[in-house]
């Protein structure tokens, strides 16, 4: 199906691997020009075709930089995803560790600048673009915003708030041809979930468990009705779909494989 996104143009925060790498491959096999955000480049994304800009999105001026230096190299913005996550595994064991007595300052901010500010900023800065363009911005949030028992606590409420922040965008510049649209997946087959030295593979450790073992109790124990944890690919092509002509604005797409049970 002929998604009418060929010559247009899209920024990507996160794009050199995981979720976000998926998603620079998809775009660009439906012919968008698109920009990859990342602090550093890999050859999996060198081998889309993709741009690069090396930022550091947790900064304050980070957000403007990558506008600026994507627009210059695009010529305009017509799609921003907001996929930017994960970071440092300490911090994410970390929160998953500490409840609300221990868990200092310092891993909220740092949470909060990643997972939420980051959108926010580039949102900001981009919304001239996409107002001129009457482009659309796609947040990649997480089910956690919805199951906060399920992963760490400082990350999930990151997650709602960039939820909320969907909701902001779409309404204040729907009327303008903006549209804000949030996927949240559930657990996704990347290295967080696979690598041993990842999230899981970490908490694996932590509870004296094989790694094999606690993805098994921890799949298990999230419910998906499916049984299994989504793929990169299923993400990238929602997004995909969010990103063509339709009216769709202020949803929220969960792709968690029926985690969440509740309306």
């Amino acid at each position: 199906m002929d998604l009418g996104l060929a010559g247009k143009s899209a920024v990507v925060t996160g794009g050199s691997k995981g979720t976000g790498l998926a998603i620079v491959r998809t775009l660009v096999a439906e012919g968008m020009r698109v920009v990859a955000a990342s602090r550093r480049a890999t050859p999996e994304l060198k081998e889309t075709g993709a741009a690069h800009v090396a930022v550091d999105l947790t900064t304050a001026e980070g957000g403007g930089e990558l506008v600026e230096r994507a627009a210059a190299e695009l010529g305009g913005i017509d799609l921003l995803v907001n996929n930017v996550g994960i970071g440092d595994t300490d911090d994410l064991v970390q929160g998953a560790l500490l409840d609300l007595r221990e868990l200092p300052d310092s891993a909220w901010r740092q949470t909060f600048d990643l997972h939420f500010y980051s959108a926010l900023r580039v949102t900001r800065a981009a919304l001239p673009h996409l107002i001129e363009r009457q482009g659309v911005v796609v947040n990649v949030s997480s089910s956690g915003a919805r199951v906060v028992s399920a992963g760490p606590a400082h990350y999930n409420v990151a997650k709602a708030a960039l939820n909320a922040l969907t909701k902001v965008t779409a309404e204040q510049f729907g009327d303008r041809g903006v549209r804000a649209i949030t996927i949240s997946p559930g657990p996704i087959l990347t290295g967080v979930w696979t690598d041993p030295e990842g999230f899981i593979g970490r908490m694996a450790r932590e509870q004296g468990l094989t790694h094999e073992d606690f993805v098994e109790r921890m799949t298990d124990s999230l419910g998906a009705s499916t049984g299994r944890i989504s793929t990169p690919e299923e993400v990238a092509r929602l997004v995909a779909f969010a990103a063509s002509p339709n009216n769709v604005n202020g949803a929220e797409f969960l792709v968690d494989g029926g985690i969440v049970k509740h309306l």
